[in-house]
């Protein structure tokens, strides 16, 4: 009876962290953000896709760009203020936006 209470609370555990653990902001980085909020429209690859209009991040236009205007690419949606992006307002804190932008920087020198 006490192993089936220890296995149990052990799997209870187990499984807490694994719900709890990818949802706490120190868990995230900049990789995983993107992934999960920019692939999707930029490729996994950084790469874009022209055909749905999404540039690529890994291009000469984008290394080009400072990082005041990438910042507000992705918070604001830029000057053109496009509301796929606008991830400030989607409740993306500054901090992951700014984690995106160093693995964006870190990807383009590669």
């Amino acid at each position: 009876m006490k192993m089936t209470k220890l296995i149990l609370l052990i799997v209870m555990i187990a499984l807490a962290l694994f719900f709890l653990l990818p949802n706490l902001s120190w868990a995230d980085d900049g990789a995983s953000i993107y992934k999960a909020k920019c692939a999707v429209c930029h490729g996994a690859d950084l790469a874009g896709k022209p055909a749905a209009r999404a540039p690529s991040l890994v291009g000469d236009e984008a290394k080009k760009a400072s990082d005041a205007d990438l910042t507000d690419m992705i918070a604001n949606g830029g000057k053109d203020k496009k509301a796929m992006h606008a991830f400030a307002n989607k409740g993306v804190p500054p901090d992951q936006i700014k984690m995106v932008l160093s693995y964006l920087r870190a990807e383009q020198k590669k």
